[in-house]
């Protein structure tokens, strides 16, 4: 019977999870596919376009970087809630927004929920799943993948035939599904065992490296009896990652923003520059899966890094200097260096050992990595507006590359941010 328990309490938070995960980038890629439908009722200039692009990473940022500080007052399971309940009350209260102002400020709302929820699923997983981090890792960051691509291809369907207010609204509906199995784990008295209690089968020990779940076990046990406080600042792990995980937004967002407009400029017509961002944009789902299951079995994942980053500058170089000839193959190159991405939020969790620390690791690597990331987009951008070329621009991508990699050499050490506080 309290297997049976612990079976069906795992499931519930594992449905939690994944549900959230599939939420977190609705709000954000719903939008664009029907703006010009938005401004036939508000008004949506270049600004207001220029600023929805930059808003998700800039509340990511923000709101991200906060949410640990707020760890120490409620629990992980009560703070998602709260934060999938002011994702729906930003997305359906900016329908209603009689003016543009409005809807941006909205919007934001929405978005602070959501950027919690990016922060919230690390120690969640650490908390719950210490003997499966690699397997949970992999599971939540691919419905993290279709939760950004679902909403943007159904987004004009449903716009047609309900109006872009629907459109957007149906997705607040998504977060509310997703605080459900969190609200019955509260409410069941015998819920989900805490991770200290938790005894399926461990990863393999690596030398330097104790289990995660011995790790976790003795972790708890220290954290009843005295709290430890952690200062990401003070960790070289915990900085070289922040660095890895921003540099890899910011190549990201990007990409996202200028891709096709590179291509356009090469000679390809519209329907083809948006085949190849697709192209792009869906390379991230096989990645999900196979980086973090791969990662999660070895000590050191530099290696993993570093096919990564060849094939980003190799997809660079390509689409620099040849992006009308083989355009497929640089933007299959390209869209492969992003697996750093599922990879950095592994190592939020490798490399702690209590969920505190995970939530500490996690607000700051996000936090100040999605304000990183904002740079990408405006820079690339200004780059090419004051040369005419591509060429400043990729060579700005290609230094944060150089700096991706010098992140992740110490990220991907075997070390725990708890025993880098000295």
């Amino acid at each position: 019977m309290v297997k049976s328990a612990t079976f069906k309490g795992r499931i519930l938070v594992l449905a939690g999870i994944l549900l959230v995960a599939a939420t977190l980038r609705s709000a954000v890629t719903v939008v664009p596919p029907v703006v010009s439908e938005i401004s036939n009722t508000l008004p949506i200039d270049s600004l207001t376009i220029g600023l929805l692009g930059m808003l998700p990473t800039l509340a990511f940022a923000v709101f991200g970087f906060l949410t640990p500080f707020v760890l120490r007052w409620a629990s992980l399971e009560k703070l998602t809630i709260l934060a999938m309940a002011v994702a729906v009350f930003g997305q359906v209260a900016r329908v209603f927004a009689p003016n543009t102002p409005l809807f941006l400020v909205f919007t934001v709302v929405g978005l602070a929920g959501l950027g919690a929820g990016n922060v919230l699923l690390p120690p969640l997983v650490k908390h719950y799943f210490p003997d499966r981090v690699g397997l949970v890792t992999a599971l939540y960051v691919t419905m993290l993948s279709l939760g950004t691509a679902i909403p943007a291809q159904s987004a004009v369907p449903v716009a047609d035939g309900f109006g872009w207010q629907t459109s957007l609204v149906v997705w607040a509906a998504a977060n509310l599904v997703a605080a459900l199995p969190w609200v019955l784990t509260l409410l069941g008295r015998s819920g989900p065992p805490r991770s200290d209690q938790i005894t399926g089968p461990q990863p393999p020990a690596h030398a330097g490296v104790p289990p995660a779940g011995a790790a976790q076990g003795s972790s708890a046990r220290q954290e009843s009896a005295a709290p430890q406080k952690i200062s990401v600042w003070r960790s070289p792990m915990a900085i070289g990652l922040t660095v890895m995980f921003g540099c890899t937004s910011l190549n990201t967002y990007a990409m996202f923003a200028w891709l096709p407009v590179i291509l356009s400029e090469a000679g390809l017509s519209r329907a083809d520059a948006g085949s190849m961002l697709a192209l792009f944009a869906i390379l991230g789902l096989p990645l999900s899966l196979l980086v973090p299951l791969l990662a999660s079995r070895m000590r050191n994942q530099f290696p993993i890094v570093a096919v990564l980053l060849v094939a980003f500058v190799v997809g660079y170089l390509g689409l620099w200097l040849s992006p009308a000839q083989l355009t497929w193959l640089w933007v299959v190159l390209a869209g492969i260096g992003p697996g750093t991405f599922p990879l950095a939020l592994l190592l939020i969790n490798l490399r702690t050992r209590g969920r505190e620390a995970a939530g500490a690791l996690s607000g700051f690597t996000q936090g100040v990595g999605y304000a990183i990331a904002c740079i990408g987009p405006v820079l690339f951008g200004l780059l090419h507006q004051g040369t005419g070329n591509w060429t400043a621009g990729f060579g700005f991508l290609f230094a944060t590359l150089a700096l991706l990699g010098v992140g992740a050499f110490f990220a991907c050490r075997p070390a725990y941010l708890e025993d880098q506080q000295a």
